[in-house]
């Protein structure tokens, strides 16, 4: 898109900025209510087909996954936000007597949404809602990897708002660079930390906030007292929904010496269960997103294998239907991509402890991840791991299902992230609380006013001695 286009879409944005931050609670509303409309009833079976082209995604996956987090959202927007715009008041010392003080929230302005393609519909309208919220005017960039379903994405949006309240640009890195050389007064971002890094120096040029919804290693620790088959059952779930290619999925598993072998028959029982045949794709797993993510997928699969690693389950592909099986990995190689890079796939190593401070020590020497799990019924080891690590969220006795939870403030850390989404955090992440003193009577202020008589240095004296 040539940059003339996309500086006349930011200054429709820029100028139309105030106009949108003006909109009452109720004008919101009627709009996040079209949204919900659109993805519930209107385009639903489109997306359903969109994202089958684009990565074989169930179409009970798609609603499970993509539209009921963001209809989520908008019911909770809907329901709070008259609350969230209110002004809140705070306490006003007696320095500054005879005012008020409270704080609004006011929009930051014209906000970047740059969204990634796992899950191509969530990750565009979650923030989106978040944004509009807020009163803010947004442009989207949704990403070139799921192109049925972005393309689909762009007709939504343009059916609802005017481009110069909601824009949308299609395109691939080239776009995405020539966006971020805007003076954007916010950008959220998710995908990876290597192009967070990228898209944090850019906006720091034009000083511009951000939100970046990254990932890493997320683990997940199971001890000596954790009930194994419930554990498989959630671990099978939340490690290979979306075919492992979620943020928050787990990335490696810990497990207890003593639970190894019981661990890996109820994987495997519960792989069965969900998927029956695992020599083929069925129609409850999706593909992975394109070639060049299955050959990396694949070769590092295969080096694992080649410096000593074992499968112990899975490990078939088929790359026409970009199909990579469930699997589980054991004695993966310390220097090899699958123990050093986030996997973003449906490959799961198994790394065994005798004391879960081992891993404890071990998570102190990586970047913190996104997510943290543990099953166990230990308070003690609970506590352990809950205060000797970091992670932007954690699970106890579960996995992935903290994102369910809109109450809940989601992000990351340093490499996993910044700032938070979801409900009122992704309502004040797009949003600037503005402070205001209103003062009626000027009553003690004009007690500081010079000249600084030997009065009133005795009253500072007293005020200084009683603070």
């Amino acid at each position: 898109m040539e940059q003339e286009k996309l500086s006349a879409l930011f200054n429709g944005l820029k100028q139309a900025q105030y106009q949108v931050g003006a909109y009452s609670y109720t004008n919101r509303i009627k709009q996040l209510k079209q949204l919900k409309t659109a993805l519930a009833h209107t385009y639903r079976t489109r997306i359903h087909q969109a994202l089958q082209d684009d990565f074989g995604k169930p179409s009970t996956e798609v609603d499970l996954t993509e539209l009921y987090p963001v209809i989520g959202e908008i019911d909770q927007a809907c329901h709070h936000l008259k609350k969230w715009m209110s002004p809140t008041r705070v306490h006003t010392p007696i320095s500054i007597w005879g005012s008020t003080s409270y704080y609004i929230q006011e929009p930051k302005g014209v906000c970047l949404i740059m969204s990634p393609w796992n899950y191509p519909v969530n990750l565009v309208f979650s923030p989106l809602v978040s944004a509009l919220a807020a009163g803010n005017t947004v442009l989207v960039k949704p990403s070139e990897h799921s192109p049925k379903t972005s393309a689909l994405v762009a007709e939504i949006i343009e059916s609802i708002w005017p481009e110069n309240h909601v824009a949308v640009v299609q395109g691939g890195i080239d776009v995405a660079s020539s966006l971020l050389e805007f003076p954007w007064n916010h950008i959220h971002f998710t995908g990876a930390p290597s192009i967070g890094k990228i898209v944090m120096a850019a906006a720091s040029k034009h000083l511009s906030s951000v939100t970046l919804e990254l990932g890493g290693q997320s683990p997940l620790i199971i001890d000596q007292t954790a009930d194994v088959a419930d554990c498989a059952q959630k671990l099978a779930w939340s490690k290979w929904i979306n075919a492992g290619q979620t943020c928050i999925a787990p990335n490696h598993v810990w497990v207890h010496r003593s639970k190894y072998t019981e661990l890996i028959e109820a994987l495997k029982d519960q792989i069965n269960a969900h998927y029956q045949n695992t020599t083929q794709r069925g129609d409850s797993y999706c593909q992975i997103v394109n070639q060049k993510h299955f050959d990396r997928l694949s070769q590092a699969l295969n080096e694992t294998v080649s410096g000593g690693g074992e499968i112990v389950l899975g490990g078939t592909t088929i790359a026409e239907d970009r199909y990579i099986a469930p699997t589980v990995v054991v004695d993966s190689p310390q220097d090899s991509r699958l123990m050093n890079e986030e996997i973003f796939g449906p490959i799961l190593p198994v790394l065994l402890f005798d004391d879960v401070q081992e891993v404890i020590e071990d998570l102190k020497t990586k970047e913190k991840p996104l997510a943290l799990y543990f099953f166990s019924k230990n308070k003690n080891n609970i506590d352990q791991v809950l205060k000797y690590t970091r992670a932007g969220s954690t699970c106890i006795n579960h996995a992935v299902v903290q994102y369910a939870n809109g109450h809940l403030p989601f992000g990351g850390s340093n490499n996993s992230g910044l700032g938070k989404s979801h409900g009122v955090f992704g309502f004040q992440e797009f949003s600037n609380q503005r402070s205001v003193v209103k003062t009626w009577n000027n009553g003690l202020l004009r007690l500081v006013f010079p000249p600084y008589t030997p009065l009133k240095q005795k009253l500072a004296q007293w005020s200084i001695k009683w603070l």
